[in-house]
């Protein structure tokens, strides 16, 4: 066998470590009973630390080698040549790490993430801040094994955003809020001009799921591969080729929350689902860019599900199904309603942002020491009050509503504001590349936009970074210009702006 040959085989090993984990963390999150908090963080510790030194022993370096001598002359853009860049940069970045840190990471995460659960059960943010100053303290150590960076937050970044720096987000997120500030107070000042009573009521949850199934079937939702399940904080996961798992969580008074959720988290379901056959079980086989990851699932839920072509498609299943009387006009202005709300997951599009910039600023804060863990409750509040003008009751609907810091995913949050703006960068071309794209979503045709976006964007999985692929793609690095153009002209029309 050939180094390289031998490199993938050892690849491929870790790409199942690596499916294992997602199974495991799964689990957690769905099936696994409370008490089994202790043993999972453990299995989760070993499985981490397991996957650690096979990556970085001195076999891997050696198969490096040998590899990148084997394809010297290869296309730079070939899936082996990608395969061997990917691999070389995490392993230059395991490397630095310890093992046991790694191992430490994953069993506080695993541990997190159940007191996060009671925590936000009982609006105790005292109750959390030891598990959140544990997973603070094990970032700082994670940070300190590098050097070489403009500010220790680009360490963490690089994690979920590679090749990004936080100067290059914290200049786009000024140019975004310059941009969403006005824009939002010029639809306060219409707020009487949309209705949303329509979306608030009894909805039963066995009618909901009728709707969600028949929406996710659409959008290329198949049982014999996915699968949907309840948890607590909606999540999307690849167990490996085949196997794709999406969850949501359910509010009889409110349809909404159920229905965008899963069609968000179909939307990075279907970027799985969609990376080339020939990748899985190697380096490329999972998205890796998750502003890619979330330009997917904001571009389901919100340019085609809160679209009024495909508002046309729901709102006769929800009136039928509900014994209600929802015309596709009332439903699409109601789901586009502009209103400063305190969960990020149900804000709508305006406002998201300025709740994604909120987090990334308290980020950066706490890695940086300006901010202590237990004064977040009260830095929150205030910023909240700024930023949304919106008081918020308590800590379960304030600083506790997210999952991400119970399981020490510190730098992730930006990525949610990039996935907008890449959504409205790829939704501008591909409504001019897809004949009647319009036309076709009010028909229920969701197929051509799927396979528009699997070719372009999914099958290559981790193959490219963000920027590369944009630029493959639009021509044209992340930028906030198309996503303000898209957002104007829909509440233009909503509003009358």
């Amino acid at each position: 066998m050939t180094q390289l040959g031998e490199l993938k085989a050892r690849l491929a090993e870790l790409a199942d470590l690596n499916n294992i984990g997602h199974l495991l963390e799964w689990d957690q999150n769905t099936m696994m009973p409370p008490s089994g908090a202790q043993s999972r963080s453990e299995a989760l510790a070993t499985l981490g630390r397991i996957s650690h030194d096979l990556l970085i022993s001195d076999d891997t370096g050696r198969l490096l080698e040998g590899a990148a001598a084997e394809l010297d002359g290869a296309a730079p853009d070939s899936d082996d040549a990608r395969a061997l860049a990917v691999t070389r940069r995490r392993y230059d970045k395991a490397r630095r790490v310890p093992a046991d840190l790694v191992a430490e990471m994953a069993r506080a995460g695993a541990l997190g993430y159940e007191a996060w659960v009671e925590a936000r059960r009982r609006s105790d943010f005292a109750a959390f801040v030891p598990y959140l100053e544990r997973n603070l303290e094990l970032a700082h150590r994670y940070v300190g094994c590098f050097d070489g960076f403009d500010c220790a937050y680009d360490v963490l970044l690089d994690n979920f955003e590679p090749g990004m720096k936080t100067a290059q987000v914290a200049a786009l997120f000024a140019e975004l809020r310059t941009e969403l500030q006005p824009l939002i107070e010029g639809v306060r000042e219409r707020a009487d001009r949309v209705d949303a009573s329509c979306l608030h009521g009894r909805f039963p949850t066995d009618r909901q799921r009728r709707l969600v199934a028949e929406a996710l079937e659409l959008m290329g939702f198949s049982s014999e591969s996915w699968r949907m399940d309840d948890t607590v904080h909606p999540f999307a996961s690849n167990i490996g080729a085949g196997d794709t798992r999406i969850t949501t969580r359910w509010d009889e008074g409110y349809f909404a929350s159920a229905l965008y959720g899963a069609m968000h988290e179909c939307g990075h379901g279907l970027y799985e689902a969609g990376i080339a056959e020939e990748l899985k079980r190697t380096p490329l086989g999972h998205g890796e860019s998750l502003s890619l990851h979330e330009s997917q699932s904001r571009l389901w839920e919100n340019m085609v599900g809160r679209s009024r072509a495909f508002s046309g498609v729901l709102a006769p299943r929800i009136s039928e199904l509900f014994d209600t009387n929802i015309d596709p006009e009332t439903l699409y202005r109601a789901v586009n309603r502009v209103q400063p709300s305190l969960i990020r997951v149900e804000a709508d599009e305006a406002t998201y942002g300025l709740h994604i910039v909120l987090r990334f600023e308290f980020e950066q804060d706490l890695i940086e020491g300006r901010l202590a863990v237990a004064e977040l409750p009260e830095a929150w509040n205030a910023r909240m009050s700024d930023y949304l003008g919106i008081d918020v009751p308590d800590d379960a609907r304030g600083v506790l509503q997210d999952v991400h810091w119970s399981a020490g995913m510190l730098g992730y949050f930006p990525t949610y504001a990039l996935g907008n703006l890449v959504a409205g960068q790829l939704w501008e071309r591909a409504d001019a590349e897809i004949e009647d794209l319009d036309g076709r979503i009010a028909a229920g045709e969701l197929g051509p936009l799927r396979e528009w976006l699997r070719e372009r964007v999914h099958r290559h999985g981790a193959k490219f970074e963000a920027g590369q692929l944009l630029q493959r793609v639009t021509g044209a690095q992340i930028s906030v210009g198309p996503f303000i153009a898209y957002l104007k002209r829909k509440l233009s029309d909503v509003y009358g702006l």
